[in-house]
């Protein structure tokens, strides 16, 4: 490989700073790195230079303490000419149910122009197998250096958990890999830096389908429970119980819960990814589409649970005020991206049943352009409502409280006890 040709002022230029690239950068900042962090998003760069995060896991104090060690949040690429170490956490999502990596191209074009000899690329942004050596790969070489010669190319995936606060990047093992040994070697020098463990891939499709599998088997296990749920429901089985009972054995078991529906960016959305790199090469994915397929009608069958309550003993559907408990996508977490909410919010309109909502998480909630009305008062809104659904768990919820005094309840967590209180 040639040698770096100029003096480098950056250890690390993160490009993307959202619940990815933001805690890598924190984490680099705490290592004693000198960081860049470059985002096309103006107001997210003005907040991060203001000291404002907009990550939950990353709180105001974070990002001033990282603004004293010398963190600089930009939207100019020109960083990259600057840097050792490069890495792209850029969100990569859905357009038709098909994979979208504009954000990775871009990223990729922007880095392109301004690569120098020596630099270490690494791409974090959750991606089909052959992404990094189809895809970037050749975008970054446009500018003249090859990746391997000139430059080193990896692929690390992230394993960012929104709202974990038992496991955080530094004690969570990290997966790299690289196009040829010296890359992978220099991507696992740079991360062991930052974290505990590293664990090397045989190779950059490697590292790329190990993250994909790690959420299509979430997928397909939650597709279990909650395809498991239904059928107790309808033989009269405690579904709970049998998870209870079943989770005592400890071996050949790993408890999953049933509810909702799947949400986030992770679970409903990595899984495609792999069923369409599938399809590309003419293989069938049959599970993961039935898993996606189950998932996505639970909110539906919520929906129909609930019906069947507020219809019970000759009570009325239409007109009939239903308050949904956490309305976000994950427990304790302020993120509605895909969340279950959203389809039963428009479930339960098309039945002409009013619908409110208390979340503290979620300061708006709107579907399809319609806010949903909120509850700050969550006692006042459980009083006045109808049937009061838990869709999510939040800690923040007095659920004891909730269950004396609402008039029924369904419960998608399976947290809840009471003579007015019905589980999934």
């Amino acid at each position: 490989m040639s040698a770096p040709t100029e003096c480098r002022t950056a250890d690390l230029v993160v490009v993307g700073l959202g619940y990815v690239g933001l805690p890598l950068a924190r984490r680099a900042c705490a290592a004693g790195l000198a960081v860049v962090g470059v985002d096309t998003a103006g107001v997210v760069v003005d907040g991060l230079s203001a000291g404002r995060s907009h990550v939950q896991d990353a709180a105001d104090a974070d990002i001033t303490a990282m603004l004293r060690r010398g963190f600089t949040a930009t939207a100019d690429f020109t960083a990259v000419s600057t840097a050792d170490t490069v890495v792209i956490c850029v969100p990569t999502g859905l357009v038709d149910g098909e994979p979208d990596l504009r954000a990775v191209m871009a990223a990729g074009h922007a880095v392109a122009a301004h690569l120098r000899p020596g630099t270490l690329v690494v791409l974090e942004s959750t991606s089909y197998p052959g992404t990094t050596e189809e895809v970037l790969l050749p975008i970054l070489e446009s500018a003249g250096l090859a990746a391997g010669v000139d430059f080193n190319l990896a692929y690390s995936p992230e394993r960012i958990d929104p709202g974990n606060g038992e496991y955080a990047l530094e004690n969570t093992p990290k997966v790299v890999s690289g196009l040829t040994p010296v890359c992978a070697k220099r991507c696992a020098a740079f991360y062991e830096e930052l974290v505990d463990s590293v664990v090397v891939a045989a190779g950059l499709r490697e590292a790329e389908t190990a993250k994909l599998l790690e959420n299509s088997y979430r997928l397909v296990n939650i597709a279990l429970v909650n395809e498991l749920a239904v059928f107790c429901d309808r033989l009269g089985v405690d579904v709970w119980d049998v998870l209870r009972c079943s989770a005592t054995k400890p071996f050949g078991f790993q408890p999953f819960s049933p509810g909702p529906g799947v949400g986030g960016h992770c679970i409903p959305v990595d899984p495609r990814y792999l069923a369409n790199r599938a399809r590309a090469e003419g293989l069938p994915c049959s599970m993961i589409t039935t898993a996606q397929e189950v998932n996505a009608g639970m909110p539906g069958y919520v929906v129909r649970r609930a019906r069947d309550i507020l219809a019970r003993d000759g009570g009325r559907v239409y007109g009939s005020r239903v308050l949904l408990l956490g309305v976000t996508y994950k427990a304790d977490v302020g993120d509605l991206r895909q969340s279950p909410a959203i389809g039963v919010v428009r479930q339960l309109r098309a039945l002409g049943v009013r619908v409110a909502y208390h979340d503290p998480h979620a300061d708006q909630f709107t579907v399809d352009g319609v806010p949903v009305a909120g509850e700050s008062d969550v006692d006042a809104g459980v009083r006045s409502a109808d049937l009061v659904v838990l869709l999510q768990n939040h800690r923040c919820l007095d659920l004891s409280r909730i269950a004396r005094t609402a008039r029924a309840v369904l419960d998608t967590r399976g947290q809840m006890d009471g003579d007015r209180v019905e589980r999934l």
